[in-house]
Formats: structure tokens, sequence, C-alpha cells
């Protein structure tokens, strides 16, 4: 018996034993996510405000919070899922692809395609991605980091911001040899640093060296994937080189991301990339935090253009990689969606992303808005709809050119889900491309052991996932 057909059992005898209760105009819905605590006054106060807000519209909800812990909040629900506890309004951070398999998450398709906000709503990544996988909604602009600058810095190098590959060699040679940061000590500097992998890199490098996609075809026109290409090859060999001349930190895998910001604000580096435009105005407030008394501004650098072309890495639109779930099980799932769809409105998306009139905001005689300080901490806890326009910038310049940029830069990717069987595979493939990367940046391994590196990661799975990815691929 599938763990869906079990909890339909159990809650056909728990109604079954409560057939004669009398009807509750209210709707009580539990809801889970990372971002929502009792614990956390916004939250509540949030909560309490989108209760009263559908209340006024005819739909009476009571909406109680599930408190699981942030650090290892995917565990947690897993644990808690498989337990047999099942919210109707669920946030996956992973994991969400086990319990579709058990049926107990809603196609969520059919909702949208008749719901009063979401459909307007979403971004054009969030289309392809529901049609390939329909359980999960992340109605958010898509995450494709970008370089900034200290605007300042940029001004005292006096050069044009790099456009190409080349020249952006130069630009962080530029940066490690200028004494930006006034210690007297040219060479201390580093271009740019990162953290965990070169997946930031690869946001804007991937195009320029002709990483198109996930697959691609190789010499005799097989299906391969992109890291086994030459193109790739190209693309690991700029990197090893930037990092062999200290313009690249060779500290990246073991970089955490306050460690990452941390070189950034204290002048270590030169570039960050942010990881999406929020992130970058929230780089510029901890600047101006770690420099009091100094008014500081970030750049936005463009996208490298180089042989391969130009243009932000193809995104995977094969599903999304967390998001909101409505139970499949639940007894009231058209108002666990009508909450969701309510938060895609203008009125949800008021609350969701401008906070409280008084607290992260003021209003003047003739409607104005003023954005406060506390705006800074705010953040929303459920969408960020595409068709939403804040009666205020909400975004510095800078921020909402990253945003304009994502917008204009989409291209969809050819990955795929892949089928359970497969995951070994996945993995495998994945600890040996991280370890190659690393080893031909640090200098620890020569991009002439490309050959090498090629024929360990086809071995542990590569060459499988090949084959199966020609079945695919169109």
């Amino acid at each position: 018996m599938t763990l869906k057909k079990l909890l339909l059992a159990t809650t056909a005898v728990a109604l079954f034993g409560a057939i004669a209760a009398p009807a509750m105009a209210q709707t009580t819905l539990r809801i889970v996510s990372k971002d929502l605590l009792t614990t956390n006054p916004d939250d509540v106060r949030e909560i309490e405000a989108i209760e009263a807000a559908l209340k006024a519209q005819g739909t009476d909800v009571d909406l109680q919070i599930v408190d699981l812990p942030g650090s290892s909040y995917a565990d947690a629900l897993g644990v808690m899922l498989l337990s047999g506890d099942i919210p109707d309004i669920m946030y996956f951070q992973g994991g969400d692809q086990k319990m579709a398999e058990q049926g107990i998450l809603e196609d969520l398709n059919p909702l949208i395609e008749s719901s009063a906000h979401i459909k307007d709503a979403l971004w054009p990544h969030n289309v392809e991605r529901l049609s390939n996988y329909p359980y999960l909604l992340y109605v958010y602009p898509p995450r494709a980091p970008q370089p900034v600058i200290r605007k300042d810095w940029l001004d005292k190098l006096g050069v044009a911001a790099p456009t190409t590959v080349e020249e952006y060699d130069a630009f962080f040679q530029a940066i490690h040899d200028g004494d930006l940061d006034g210690d007297g000590t040219p060479g201390n500097t580093l271009g740019l640093t990162g953290y965990g992998n070169t997946n930031e890199l690869d946001s804007i490098f991937n195009q320029a060296f002709g990483v198109t996609s996930t697959w691609m075809k190789n010499a005799d026109g097989a299906w391969v994937n992109s890291r086994v290409t030459d193109a790739e090859k190209a693309k690991l060999e700029f990197y090893a080189g930037l990092a062999s001349k200290g313009l690249f930190d060779k500290e990246y895998v073991t970089n955490t991301f306050d460690v990452k910001e941390d070189k950034f604000y204290t002048g270590k580096a030169g570039v960050i990339f942010g990881s999406s435009p929020e992130v970058i105005d929230i780089y510029t407030g901890k600047m101006r935090q770690a420099h009091p008394g100094e008014t500081i501004d970030l750049a936005l650098l463009p996208i490298p253009s180089g042989l391969g072309g130009q243009g932000l890495a193809a995104l995977d639109v094969s599903k999304e990689s967390r998001g909101w779930a409505v139970s499949a099980i639940s007894e009231n799932k058209e108002a666990a969606f009508a909450v969701l769809d309510f938060m895609a409105s203008k009125e949800g998306q008021d609350i969701d992303r401008m906070g409280f009139e008084g607290t992260q905001y003021t209003k003047d005689a003739s409607g104005a808005v003023t954005f406060t300080d506390q705006i800074s901490t705010w953040y929303a806890r459920f969408f960020n709809a595409a068709n939403w326009t804040p009666p205020t910038p909400l975004l510095s310049p800078t921020a909402q050119a990253a945003l304009d940029t994502i917008k204009s830069n989409f291209k969809p990717d050819n990955a795929f889900v892949w089928p359970a069987d497969y995951a070994a595979d996945v993995d495998a493939t994945e600890q040996v491309y991280r370890s190659w990367v690393a080893k031909f940046i640090t200098g620890e391994a020569g991009i002439d052991q490309w050959d090498a590196f090629v024929a360990e990661y086809n071995a542990a799975g590569g060459q499988r996932m090949a084959e199966y990815a020609a079945t695919v691929v169109k």
C-alpha cells in the first residue's frame, strides 16, 4: 500500500467518526515553511494579515504554522511527512520528488489554469517547469548570479567595465595590481572570490565559451554532457589561469558564503557574484555597514562575449528545485490553493513584499509610499510575482539592472528529471566533476589531464547517463 492510500484510509476513518459534527464556517489549514515560525513575530503578523484579507474576501481560514528547524529543514520535513503527518500547504527545499512519487502532492496545473492570480504572476521559466513537473510552485525570478564591484573602485581603476572574456582577464588583473584598498601593498587583492563551486562564474561564462546547454552533441553527433566537451575544457582552463595569477580565489572550495562576503567587504577581493537582485542590495547594505561614514554603491558588470557567444547560462527548467506544494490528500486542497493564489494577487504581494505600514513603510496624505530602514530586513515569505509593481522602487538601480538582465536573457536548458535508478550515477558524476574542477583550478592537476577526468567521469556513470539522455533529449 502506498503512503497516499494509507493516509487516505486513515482520513476516511476520521471523517466517518466526525460525520455528525456540525459544519464549521472556518477552514483550518496547516502550513509548513522554512521561513515561517511561530516564534518570529513578523511571520505571525504576516499570517494574521493574510487571514484577515482572505476573510474580507469571503474565505475564512485559520492558518496554523508548523514549526520545523531551519538548519535541518529539508530532513525534518521528510521525516514528518514519512511519519504520515502531512500539512495542507508545504514548502520544499528538496525531497519533494519522493513525495510526488508517493502520490501525496497535488498536480497544480489544473488549479493554476483556473486561478484568479497565479497564472498571470508566473515567470516564463515557471511555466516551463510546471509543464515538466506540476507539483512545485516557486514564483520568483530565476537565480542567475551576476558580478558586482564597488563603484568607487571601478572609478578608481579608470577603465571601462569588461565586455569580453579577454577584457575580464585584464580587469581582474587591474584589480589585483591596483592597491584599491589603499593598504600600500599592491598585489594582495583577488580579482574575484566565490564559494563552494564554480556555479557563479558559470552563470556568465558558460555561453561565452560555448557551453550552451547541459546536453550537447559531440563531433560524431552523439549527445554528451557538456561537462566533457571541449567548450567546458576551455572554460576551466580560463578559470585555472585566473587562479594561477592570483586573480581568482583558490580557497573557493572551502569558503562559506559569509567568508566569501567578508573578503569582498574587507577589500580582499574586488568582485563578488550576487545570486539575485535582492542579494545585490543586501551586499550594498553590508558594505556600507563595514565602512561607516562612506556612501558606497555597487556597479553591475556586463555579461561577457566570447568565441562561443554571450548570455546568461541556460536555465534548468526540468523542475523547481524548491517551492510550494499542496497536499493531494488534504480535505481542503481548494482552500489551501486559494491561500497561494491570494499571495500572487496585488493585495497579497503588497503584504508579502512590503511588510506593514508604520514599520516597513509609511504613507503621506496623498498615499505616496516611503520605505523605512526596516525594509532592509524584510523578505517575502511566499512569492515575487512577475506582474507586481511596487508603489515606489524596492530595488536599487543596480539591482534593477540585474533583474532586467535576467528578464532579457532567459534561455531554457535541455536538462531533465532523472529516473530514480540513476540517482547513484548523478551523485557519482557530480562528485567526480567537482573534484576535478577544484584540482584544475588549484593547480593540483593540469588541464593536460583532461582525458583522465573524462574517463573517470564516464566510468562513474557519465556514459550510462549519456545513453539514457540520447533517448530523451530532442
